[in-house]
């Protein structure tokens, strides 16, 4: 069976659109279209319909698109392992994508001192929302992504990646510092707030829920849309904000922010570690998921 045909079906299914699996191959829209009527020709099946807006796999179609990831995946792997990826001196580039949270915070240390211990890769950091992450995982322009929560998606993957616990920061001095406030307390704490759509954002407000609290019945004074955004603000005293520990463990070791618990609320998350489907992965990422593992062990 013909690979550049399983390649661009597998991409229009992926993009439902042929237009834009034509963008990511790099061919022309009526090249895509001719490579999957010869490959319905060829598996004797209608593949794709196209009735609506969207172009979404038939029922053959699912089934010929999860052979064909694995089929893919294992042409990739030969090829890397003929060359000389597979041995000697780690070289190479390392697209990874990140949201903003672990993108902002953990993620640049790790690459660096990833990339100090093996000078011939070069690492490549896009950072944006986990939406973003995701989709360019989906259309493999990016080979790895780090983003707060596990998405859904049909070419993307996710697996735990480390731990991070979710914290309530607030300015030095504050009376809470240190202390548990209730929840009452909390309904009257100025509050800083990620943007709606963050991972953050998303677990208070499920943790809020299971207390009998919505976000709306809380004090919030701004809506930020970076986890950098908030943390600047409380360090200017506007406010107190719920935050990854990991991105203000700095501000904690000066002294400059402090955290406050309040009481049951306990929440944590799981950082997703997100990859194309079926893809094989190249031995620098290999190596750098390895490495950074342990780094956050």
């Amino acid at each position: 069976m013909d690979t550049k045909q399983l390649a661009a079906f597998c991409a229009v299914v992926e993009r439902s659109s042929f237009s834009q699996a034509a963008d990511q191959l790099g061919v022309t829209q009526p090249a895509v279209s001719l490579q999957i009527r010869s490959l319905e020709q060829r598996v004797g099946q209608r593949l794709l319909d196209r009735s609506g807006r969207r172009v979404e796999p038939t029922e053959a179609g699912l089934r010929l698109y999860r052979g064909a990831q694995r089929l893919l995946a294992l042409e990739q792997q030969l090829l890397a392992d003929l060359g000389d990826e597979a041995e000697g001196e780690l070289k190479g580039r390392l697209e990874i994508g990140a949201s903003t949270g672990p993108g902002g915070s953990v993620l640049p240390v790790i690459l660096g001192e990833f990339q100090r211990l093996h000078p011939l890769v070069h690492v490549a950091l896009t950072v944006s929302d986990t939406h973003a992450i995701v989709e360019q995982i989906g259309r493999r322009e990016l080979e790895l992504g780090i983003v707060g929560v596990a998405g859904r998606h049909r070419g993307v993957t996710f697996e735990p990646f480390y731990r991070d616990e979710v914290v309530l920061a607030v300015p030095a001095g504050h009376e809470r510092a240190g202390k548990t406030m209730t929840l009452e307390e909390l309904k009257a704490e100025p509050l800083v707030l990620m943007q709606e759509g963050a991972a953050i954002r998303q677990i208070i407000d499920e943790e809020l829920r299971e207390l009998g609290v919505r976000l709306r019945d809380l004090n919030v004074k701004l809506e930020l849309g970076l986890q950098e955004s908030a943390r600047a603000a409380v360090l200017g005293g506007l406010g107190a904000t719920f935050i990854s520990r990991i991105a203000i463990e700095g501000d904690l070791a000066a002294g400059t922010l402090g955290i406050a618990r309040v009481e049951g609320l306990e929440p944590a998350r799981d950082v997703q570690l997100a990859r194309a489907s079926g893809r094989a992965e190249t031995r620098v990422a290999q190596e750098f998921v390895t490495f950074a593992r342990e780094r956050l062990a």
